[in-house]
Order: C-alpha cells, then structure tokens, then sequence
C-alpha cells in the first residue's frame, strides 16, 4: 500500500480483498448453451413425433370432413365462394 499526500492508492486485488477469476460468466455461458440445446431438443423430438397429418390445413379439412365445422367459420381457411347460378349467357 502506498500512501501519497494522504491519499491511499491500493492495487486492483487489494483492494477488493480477493481475486476476480471471472466464473460467473463461465457459469452463465454455460447455462445459456444448455438451456438453448435442452429446448431445441424439446422442439425437434416433439417435431418429429408429431404426425404430418396434424396442424393448419390439415386440421381444418378434417374438421369440416367430420361436419364439426364449415371452411368460412375457419378464418383464412375459406373456400372460394360458389360461382353464380346464372352465368349470363343465353
């Protein structure tokens, strides 16, 4: 420690009474790359195993299939609308 004009000037590590080896942000770094792999794994295995049949379309054409529902109560699933009974030639 030296002491200059009343001033005391410490070091880096006396002052803080330790070292600062920097393991928290291997912690988190670490934690981080887990956290991100666990879920990815989560989300391609549940992928996988989902049957292709399932999901938008799918769902809604079986839906309406069953007579559960019609494709206009289905929004962005609607069919394109009857054309009209008369088509104007004669």
């Amino acid at each position: 420690m030296d002491s200059r004009d009343e001033k005391v000037h410490l070091e880096k590590e006396e002052a803080r009474a330790g070292s600062t080896p920097g393991v928290v942000r291997y912690v988190l770094l670490i934690s981080l790359v887990l956290a991100i792999a666990a879920l990815s794994l989560i989300w391609i295995v549940g992928a996988v195993k989902a049957p292709g049949d399932t999901g938008g379309v799918n769902d809604t054409r079986q839906a309406v299939e069953q007579g559960d529902t019609t494709p206009q109560e289905q929004p962005g699933m609607q069919s394109p609308a009857p054309p009209p009974a008369g088509n104007g030639s004669s």
